[in-house]
């Protein structure tokens, strides 16, 4: 029981401290109470404590002095957030590729997953273009896409250009048509491969959204499968009151926001 029990108290008592960091709540330069106090204080044993401070001092947020104690870090510098407007989205995926950086990681033709084919409409022997990037901001990652499109499309471009060009405007030098979207969002916790193209630690939260882009003719275009850090990644959407003062329902509106390398 003991066994089972003590990774949960490790991981409260860290995010405990770490919100209170993160937040401010424990100024850069405080220096923390003592392990004894910690324990008492969260009602855990000063081993559960030694473990969540070593989970806080791998991620810079803590540092130990010989003989001194143990101290909130002075934040360094920050990465500035992707931010993407959900209300519009083909200009955003447009300005996204413009003004962030991108890494190939990953570039073949394969059967595609069974979801995959079901989303892209795609019979029993038809394959797909599989492209693995990392997205970058500031040289630091945010985002993880896992893009699926029928072979037939793909074949129109190679891996280098891959590497230099956003999906979407590849898609649409060979003559397709980027007309709706679906998108689907949740959270999942990062595996081992994602956890380090993003520099996060295996399990971390991070933010899922599935993107299924149609032509005109609604013939599917792509599949995407993105992961972002939620400390870099942020989804914003403009919304209007659809009827008066007693209705209480909304829709998206054309956002006015400025371009993603203007934010901060």
């Amino acid at each position: 029981m003991r066994q089972a029990t003590d990774p949960l108290k490790t991981q409260r008592v860290y995010l405990l401290l770490r919100d209170q960091i993160v937040s401010g709540e424990l100024a850069a330069g405080a220096r923390l109470p003592g392990e004894p106090t910690l324990a008492e204080d969260h009602a855990v044993s000063r081993v559960t404590i030694r473990r969540a401070l070593g989970r806080l001092a791998e991620e810079g947020l803590i540092t130990k002095r010989a003989g001194s104690g143990t101290y909130v870090r002075e934040a360094e510098p920050r990465v500035r957030a992707a931010i993407a407007d959900v209300s519009n989205v083909f200009s955003n995926l447009i300005e996204m590729g413009r003004t962030t950086e991108a890494r190939l990681l990953a570039f073949d033709y394969m059967a595609p997953p069974a979801p995959v084919r079901e989303a892209l409409g795609l019979e029993s022997d038809e394959r797909v273009q599989r492209s693995v990037r990392v997205r970058l901001v500031d040289g630091a990652p945010f985002s993880h896409l896992t893009a699926h499109v029928p072979e037939r499309i793909g074949r129109d471009w190679t891996r280098d250009e891959m590497n230099r060009e956003p999906l979407l405007s590849l898609i649409e030098r060979a003559g397709l048509t980027a007309a709706r979207a679906t998108q689907e969002i949740s959270a999942v916790l990062a595996g081992p491969e994602v956890a380090g193209a993003l520099d996060v630690s295996v399990g971390s939260p991070l933010v899922s959204l599935t993107r299924v882009v149609f032509g005109p003719e609604e013939e599917a275009l792509e599949h995407l499968q993105a992961l972002y850090r939620p400390d870099r990644y942020h989804l914003s959407m403009d919304l209007v009151r659809t009827g008066g003062a007693t209705d209480g329902r909304w829709k998206p509106a054309a956002s006015a926001r400025a371009p993603a390398d203007e934010k901060t």
